[in-house]
This record gives C-alpha cells, sequence and structure tokens, in this order.
C-alpha cells in the first residue's frame, strides 16, 4: 500500500503532519531496511506510527554522529534539539519536521515521556562514553537505546496484557540493538565507539588495539562467538511476548525476530569477521519472510473501524487531544 493511502488508513489529514509522517518514513526506508520490510505487516493504520517512533530515534542517532563538526558543536546542537523536542512532547504539538509526528504518535497511542527522555539520555553518552567496563553498564546504556524502543512500539502491538507483555519488550530490543552491535564493530571503532564490554575483552585475550588493527584471529573469533550466544539468549527472552500481542501485530514481530536473528547467522557464515565487513540479510532472503509473512498478515487484520480508528482520526484533527487508541 502506497505511503499515503497508509496516512489516509490511520485517519491524518493535515497536510504538515502528513508530511512529517512521510519524512519518518523516508527515513525509516532508507535506514532501517530489515524493521521496515517487517512494518509492512502491520494493518496500514498503525504503519506510520512505526516510521514516526523510528524516524524520530534515527534523527537523533544522525545528529549525534554527525563526523563533519568537532564534538562540542554535536553536543551543542544535541542539547539545543533535544530540549526542543521535549518540551514539545511536554505540550503535546511540534513545529519540528520530525518531531510533529513523533509527538503526534506517541499522544494517539499515550507513550509515556519518560520512554523519550531515556532514550535522548543514550544518545546523549555517545556523545562521551566510549567504552563499557562490564555488560551491566552497557544494560544500561540499552535501557534507553534499545529496551524502551521496544515499550514504544507496544502500544501499536495492542497486547491483551501490556504489563505481562512489557518484559519481552525490553528484551527484544535489546536483542535487536545487540545485534546491531556485533554487526558493526568495525564502523562503531570508526566512530571511536566500541560496545563490547572490557570485561569479555579480557577474558576472550582480546584488546582494544587488536580490534582497531582490524586483524582476524581465533580469539576475536571466539569474543564473537560469545556475543552471538549471549544475543541469543535475548532473543529466547523475548519470544513468549509474540503470543501476547494482538493477532494482526504477531507476523511483523515474528519476521522482525527472523530477520534480525538472520544477521547472527550471516556473522556466523562468514566465521565471525566483523571488523573488515557488515553481515547482511540478502534480498532473497528477507523477500522470502516477508512475502511468506505478508500473506499470513492480511488474514489477520481487522478492517479499520475495529482498530479503534475513530479516536486515531481525532487524534490526527487536534493534535493536543489525547486519544485511547491503544487502549
Amino acid at each position: 500500500m502506497p505511503s499515503r493511502a497508509a496516512l489516509d488508513a490511520a485517519g491524518i489529514t493535515d497536510p504538515r503532519l502528513r508530511a512529517s509522517y512521510l519524512r519518518c518514513q523516508e527515513l525509516h526506508a532508507r535506514y532501517g531496511r530489515t524493521y521496515y520490510l517487517a512494518t509492512l505487516l502491520l494493518p496500514p493504520a498503525r504503519r506510520p506510527h512505526v516510521w514516526a517512533l523510528y524516524g524520530f530515534a534515527r534523527h537523533a542517532d544522525e545528529i549525534v554522529d554527525d563526523v563533519s563538526g568537532a564534538q562540542a558543536q554535536r553536543a551543542e546542537h544535541f542539547e539545543a534539539w533535544s530540549t526542543a523536542r521535549l518540551a514539545e512532547f511536554e505540550r503535546g504539538h511540534s513545529d519540528d519536521e520530525v518531531g510533529r509526528a513523533a509527538v503526534h504518535t506517541a499522544r494517539t497511542w499515550d507513550i509515556p515521556p519518560a520512554h523519550t527522555e531515556a532514550f535522548l539520555a543514550a544518545m546523549r553518552a555517545d556523545l562521551t562514553v566510549a567504552t563499557y567496563p562490564r555488560f551491566d553498564d552497557l544494560l544500561t546504556y540499552m535501557h534507553g537505546s534499545a529496551a524502551v524502543i521496544g515499550l514504544q512500539m507496544l502500544p501499536l502491538l495492542r497486547p491483551a496484557d501490556p504489563e505481562a507483555a512489557a518484559e519481552p519488550a525490553r528484551a527484544l530490543g535489546i536483542a535487536f540493538q545487540l545485534t546491531n552491535f556485533l554487526r558493526d564493530v568495525g564502523e562503531d571503532l570508526g566512530r571511536g565507539r566500541l560496545y563490547l564490554p572490557a570485561e569479555d575483552l579480557a577474558a576472550h585475550g582480546v584488546t582494544r588495539a587488536d580490534l582497531e588493527r582490524g586483524e582476524h584471529s581465533d580469539a576475536i573469533r571466539d569474543l564473537m562467538a560469545f556475543q552471538v550466544t549471549r544475543a541469543r539468549s535475548w532473543y529466547a527472552a523475548a519470544a513468549p511476548g509474540v503470543a501476547m500481542l494482538h493477532p494482526d501485530s504477531r507476523a511483523c514481530i515474528q519476521a522482525a525476530t527472523r530477520l534480525y536473528g538472520g544477521i547472527l547467522k550471516e556473522i556466523e557464515a562468514n566465521d565471525y569477521r566483523v571488523l573488515d565487513r557488515r553481515a547482511r540479510v540478502g534480498l532473497p532472503t528477507r523477500l522470502r519472510v516477508g512475502v511468506g509473512a505478508y500473506a499470513r498478515a492480511r488474514r489477520s487484520w481487522r478492517a479499520p473501524s475495529q482498530v479503534h480508528q475513530p479516536s486515531v482520526q481525532s487524534a490526527s484533527a487536534n493534535p493536543n487531544s489525547r486519544s485511547s487508541a491503544g487502549a
């Protein structure tokens, strides 16, 4: 379904708000191809709201990762941008190109501002923190960078018991984040960051200098195998959450899990070489997973009038109103 038709299905009619959602959709399609494909398995009326969450997160990440200026300039830019966005989440309306859709989504689905605050705190850490001594330290960072993303998504997935589904949602966010860390070791080192805990490097006889040289070794292979096993343990912790979701949301999360899990398989197939190459799930695999899941997803979708659509429409007409769409 074309992007504008999804906006129509969501009852988003205001031209400026639609433009903001389309900007977020562009960011999602360009930078989050795996998850964007999975998003197509959600009912059309909910897809724009996923674009908004992803677009906001990606835009913040781009500010932090922009190496064209000095670190002090990046920090100043990020502080100004994040402070303005938090104020807009509080008042329920934004004039920012990306923030407008994100604030509207947060209001429509009653997403707590604390999740956005935690996310922005994690992005702020990326400006100054280059390494993590222990896995517990990394977990603290991932609460904001990953776990709260799962919690932001949860209302859109309409679990029968949101409280019970919260922990699996956190675990899946962490599983996805750990997968990204393992895929991007070489790229992150180029930005001066390392998301492999120092205690793990020491346990496997690897130093940061070894990684920065980009030379593959048995020790690095063992280190990465350990990390892959840890990531899979988080996928296992998240697995019970799928059955807790509304049936029309399950295909999306199942496909995303298979595709992200496929990255771990590619890392293994590459003999854990993550310093000189980036593991990717090929287009044939993405299409195979997506096409099969799409047929199942369509059977589970309800008509728009049965997906709390009047509440979504009223929220889009008045960005300052609160909706019970996520109830």
